[in-house]
C-alpha cells in the first residue's frame, strides 16, 4: 500500500496478508457526500470542479486514486465499465452566481480485477457529489471472501469471519430481529500508526537522500490518468474497457 493510505485501509491490508479473506471475491467502495449547490448553502468544494472546460468531473478527480487503492489492496485493474452523470444541471460558484454544470458529478464504476493470488475480484466502486451519507464514513470498503469479509472507513475497520457469519433467513413479511451491524468484530489498533503522509515524505525524502527504494514513481501516476481515460472512454461509448499494461 502507498505509505499516505488512511488507517481503515491499511488495517484492511494487514487483513489480506494475513489470509483473513481467503480467497477473494468481491470489493464494494461507496465514497460521496452532498456538495450544496450554492443557492440556498454556501458550496463546500470550488466551482471549477463542475465545469468539465475548467478540468471538473468526479472521474477525474476520483478514479486515478481508485486505481492505486484498487492496485495494491485488492488486485490488478484488467478493465473498467464506467457510466458517467450530471445530476445537478445548475449550481452557483463563489460569488452566488448561477452557472451551468457541464462535468459528471457522479460515477457508477465496475472493475475487474485480478487478485494478489490470481483470483478473478469484482470491484464496484459508487463516485457521488450527489449523495447523502447513510454509513460509517464518507468512504467505506466492503471486501467479501470465502473466509470473511470486513468494512473499512478511513479510521475503523471491522471484520467477520466465516465461523462468525450469522443464518438469516429471507421473510419479507417479518420484522427483521438480527443487528446486522452488531455482528461485526472491531479490528484492534495493534501497533502504532504514524500519520499516513509524513511516512510517505520520509520514504521519498530517503529515495531523494540515499537512494532507498520509491515505489511511487511517474508511471504509477501514469496507470491513475490511464485508468481515468478509460473509464471515460466507457462512458462515452456505452462498453467495456480492457486496461493493458503500460508500455514506457
Amino acid at each position: 500500500m502507498p505509505p499516505c493510505a488512511s488507517l481503515g485501509l491499511r488495517k484492511l491490508d494487514m487483513l489480506r496478508r494475513a489470509g483473513f479473506f481467503g480467497r477473494m471475491l468481491s470489493v464494494r467502495i461507496e465514497f460521496g457526500y452532498w456538495v450544496f449547490e450554492g443557492n440556498l448553502q454556501p458550496i463546500q468544494r470550488p466551482s471549477w470542479n463542475y465545469r468539465a472546460e475548467d478540468g471538473g468531473g468526479i472521474i477525474l478527480d476520483m478514479v486515478c486514486h481508485w486505481r492505486y487503492v484498487l492496485d495494491n489492496l485488492f488486485g490488478e485493474v484488467q478493465s473498467v465499465s464506467c457510466l458517467g452523470a450530471t445530476h445537478i444541471a445548475q449550481r452557483w460558484d463563489e460569488a452566488g452566481q448561477p452557472y451551468q454544470a457541464t462535468a459528471d458529478d457522479a460515477a457508477y464504476a465496475t472493475f475487474q480485477l485480478r487478485g494478489h493470488q490470481g483470483e478473478p475480484v469484482v470491484a464496484q466502486v459508487n463516485s457521488s457529489w450527489t449523495t447523502r451519507v447513510q454509513r460509517d464514513d464518507l468512504v467505506t470498503f466492503h471486501v467479501d471472501g470465502t473466509h470473511g469479509s470486513a468494512v473499512a472507513g478511513l479510521q475503523e475497520c471491522r471484520a467477520q469471519a466465516r465461523v462468525a457469519t450469522p443464518r438469516p433467513v429471507w421473510n419479507p413479511d417479518v420484522r427483521q430481529s438480527m443487528n446486522f451491524h452488531e455482528q461485526w468484530q472491531l479490528v484492534p489498533d495493534s501497533q502504532v500508526y504514524d500519520n499516513g503522509f509524513k511516512l510517505q515524505w520520509e520514504a521519498f525524502i530517503r529515495h531523494v537522500a540515499e537512494d532507498a527504494p520509491y515505489r511511487w514513481t511517474l508511471p504509477e501516476g501514469a496507470k491513475g490518468v490511464q485508468l481515468v481515460e478509460a473509464a471515460l472512454q466507457s462512458w462515452k461509448e456505452r462498453r467495456w474497457v480492457d486496461v493493458p499494461a503500460l508500455a514506457i
